[in-house]
This record gives C-alpha cells, sequence and structure tokens, in this order.
C-alpha cells in the first residue's frame, strides 16, 4: 500500500485496546505513594481515530503513544525521583510466553519497560538470504530466524506492549560477538547497515511472512527508535557514531557505576551498572547473562539445588543496588534481561521479585529508557551536573534542597548564627 494511503482503524485500534487491561484510556507513570509527581501523562487519542499505514501496512502512524509521561524539570531544591529501567534484549514471544508474561507483571506494578526487539524474529527462515549481515554471508545469524506464528505471537505482543506506553528498542539483528566478524570489528557504515536492516524487517513484516491482512504495528519505527543494546555489550564506539548521526537519543552498551548519566557521542550513556553481589567480594552487572556466567559459567543449565540460591543472589544484589541509590545519589538503576529460562528460570523469578518489590514504593519510577532521556533533555544542565559530582551511594549532607537549590541548608536551632532560643 502506499505510505500515504488513509484508512478508518477502528476496528483495528479497538480491539487492540480491548486486548490491554489498561486499554487506551489516560494512565499515569508518576510518583507512586501519594506523592505529587513531576510528571503529567499526555492525553491518548481517541479509540477509533484515523489511522495512516507506513509502507505496505506493517507499521502505521496512530497519533501520540497511550501512558507516554510529558517530564517536567525539577523545582529549585527538589528531590529527584527514582527512576529504574528493566529493559529485555532479543524480546520475542516464544513457547516461553516470558514476552507476554512480563508486559502483565508490568502492568501490575505501574511500571513500564523497553524491549529491545531483534529485526531477525521479524523474518521467517525462509526469507533469511534477505538479511545481509556486515563481514558475513546473506542469511547467516547466530540467534536464527522465526517462523509465521513465532512473528506473528512477537507482532502482538509489541503491539500491546506500545499501547501500554512501554518501549520498542531495538538489538539488532544476527547477534555476532567475539572476533571474525563480531560487532566489535564493524564500521560506522556497517552499523548503518545493520540499523538499517532491523529497522526494514519490522517495517515490512506482512510482507515477509505473507500475513498481509493482520493488524499493523501501531508506530512509526522511524521515529518510535531512539535507542538500543549492542550483542554482548560490544561494538560501542562506532556504533554511537553511527546511531547519533541516525538521530537516536541514547545508547544502553555499557558498564558504569551507579551515577548519574551524561552524554557521550552526543547520546544519553544509559549504561547498566554494577551492583553488590551478595557472597562474594566483587560487584556484578545489572544483567541475568552476567550473574548466570559467575555462577553456572557457560552451562545456561547448572545444578538445579543451587538455582533458589543463584535467583536469590541476583534478586538480592538488585535490591541492595536499587537501596544504595534511592537512599543515597539517586541515579537511575537500569537493568538487564533475556526472555530465557537459564537454571531452571531462576532469574526470571529474581526479576519478577524486583519489580513487585521497588516499583511500587514512594518516588520511585520504573520507565522506558525512552521516559528516561525525555525526563533527562528537560533538566536544568546545572542540576544534572551537580547530581553526576554525587559518588556512589552518597546522598547531600545538607540535604537535597539546599544541595540542589544553592542555599545554605537552614542551620540548627540553638547553633551559632541561628537566633537564640526564647527561655
Amino acid at each position: 500500500m502506499a505510505a500515504t494511503h488513509r484508512i478508518a482503524m477502528g476496528a483495528v485500534i479497538a480491539a487492540a485496546c480491548a486486548a490491554s487491561v489498561a486499554g487506551c484510556a489516560i494512565g499515569s507513570s508518576g510518583t507512586k505513594g501519594g506523592a505529587p509527581g513531576p510528571q503529567k501523562v499526555k492525553p491518548a487519542r481517541a479509540p477509533g481515530s484515523v489511522v495512516r499505514l507506513i509502507g505496505d501496512g506493517s507499521t502505521a502512524y496512530t497519533g501520540a503513544q497511550p501512558h507516554l509521561p510529558r517530564p517536567e524539570r525539577l523545582r529549585p531544591g527538589q528531590k529527584p525521583p527514582q527512576f529504574v529501567v528493566f529493559s529485555w534484549d532479543g524480546a520475542g514471544e516464544d513457547s516461553q510466553k516470558l514476552f507476554s508474561h512480563f508486559r502483565k507483571v508490568a502492568k501490575a506494578n505501574q511500571a513500564t519497560m523497553t524491549y529491545f526487539l531483534s529485526g531477525v524474529y521479524m523474518l521467517p527462515e525462509e526469507k533469511r538470504d534477505l538479511y545481509k549481515p556486515p563481514q558475513h554471508s546473506p542469511g547467516r545469524s547466530d540467534i536464527g530466524f522465526n517462523d509465521e506464528k513465532g512473528i506473528a505471537d512477537t507482532v502482538k505482543q509489541a503491539r500491546l506492549a506500545w499501547l501500554e506506553g512501554n518501549e520498542i528498542g531495538t538489538h539488532f539483528n544476527g547477534h555476532f560477538c567475539g572476533k571474525d566478524g563480531g560487532v566489535g570489528e564493524w564500521s560506522v557504515a556497517e552499523w548503518k547497515s545493520e540499523i538499517a536492516q532491523a529497522k526494514k524487517f519490522v517495517k515490512s513484516w506482512k510482507t515477509n511472512s505473507g500475513m498481509t491482512k493482520a493488524a499493523p504495528l501501531p508506530f512509526d519505527y522511524d521515529k518510535e527508535l531512539i535507542g538500543g543494546r549492542t550483542p554482548c555489550l560490544e561494538g560501542q564506539k562506532n556504533f554511537v557514531k553511527a546511531a547519533h548521526q541516525l538521530g537516536f537519543r541514547y545508547d544502553s552498551s555499557g558498564v558504569n557505576e551507579q551515577l548519574w548519566p551524561k552524554k557521550r557521542g552526543g547520546l544519553w550513556d544509559l549504561s547498566m551498572q554494577l551492583v553488590p553481589f551478595p557472597g562474594h567480594s566483587y560487584e556484578q552487572l545489572t544483567m541475568d547473562y552476567n550473574f548466570m556466567v559467575n555462577q553456572s559459567g557457560t552451562q545456561t543449565q547448572g545444578d538445579p539445588d543451587k538455582f533458589d540460591l543463584w535467583g536469590d543472589q541476583m534478586r538480592d544484589g538488585l535490591l541492595k543496588g536499587f537501596r544504595r541509590a534511592y537512599d543515597g545519589n539517586r541515579a537511575p538503576l537500569v537493568i538487564g534481561n533475556h526472555f530465557e529460562s537459564w537454571n531452571g528460570g531462576t532469574y526470571m523469578r529474581a526479576v519478577e521479585e524486583v519489580v513487585e518489590k521497588v516499583c511500587n514504593k514512594p518516588d520511585v519510577r520504573c520507565v522506558s529508557f525512552h521516559q528516561l532521556a525525555d525526563w533527562l533533555d528537560a533538566q536544568d544542565p546545572k542540576v544534572l551536573a551537580k547530581l553526576r559530582d554525587l559518588t556512589v551511594g552518597e546522598a547531600p549532607k545538607q540535604g537535597w534542597a539546599s544541595y540542589l537549590s544553592g542555599r545554605p541548608a537552614p542551620a540548627p536551632k540553638g547553633a551559632p548564627g541561628a537566633p537564640a532560643a526564647k527561655p
């Protein structure tokens, strides 16, 4: 279909909204616990509005994303909220149904998340040669491709996730790591090719799968896609250069401490972080894969007698990192995961318990990277610079109001310079 073709898609949108517990009603991702939050929510578009199909109708412009908060600048001296980002690499729906499960977990706990979709999950096996990976032969992928059911199920979850306010980012395509053509060896031009193909597979899934009568994804992916995470956290340098030139706004491919973000190469550096690793003297990256490697090595199904222990270590490590930030410098906590049942699914259990424990606390916002980048862009750069001066777990000694407003903290009664107390 022509890119400018317009049709009434009320039935499609109504069906998609009906499938969502939240529907297309106005929602809030503001502060929990009844405290007022410095974000407002954009009004959702009315169900039944006219939709503009894009390209072959695999995607469509349907208006502003529902449930996307409008960020507001911190007031002078206002304590920042505690942001937590739960993100998923290579997000797709398979027989484990973890994509649909964590959509429900997010909704039940006032959270939105980022789903990094792998482009090859939208490409059927028989069309694999359409993928031309840098430094590899056509049709090569280290994570395979998909079938019609897998594509249909993944599209359904991505559609509903976006309607609920979640972000659909990218984990690119073939997931090549290491030497001999791994992403760490790709040039800027090769990264641009990989990004273009990841977008193309999402924008043409109907043509490639033959499901031409299916409902579209309800977003313009050229505008929706503003960030990603590279496979194995490799190739960040040239990826950032390519992504900045293509208009991306953030990258989450690095490793950092629990500090406030800054820009790197023109993109917000929203790296995952190091948090305490219970039972060990060193800290651990906030990703399920890294916990697994440091517990069972390359075995994805290790000693079953240790499954509970290993999951508890991840859960407690993430909670310790959360508490360190929540009571300290309030640096956003960034957590990365995969829809995998490694070590009996213990890491999925751990992540779910962390969502339940932190996302409902006062002044906590469990958000997507898109929402966090929006909030950072809305802040006074001088305030962000002050926040970045705080070390890991460090709260301002003179209090938040004094620290961020620049005004000295009031002296306690009876202290030098304070008015004398009345007898």
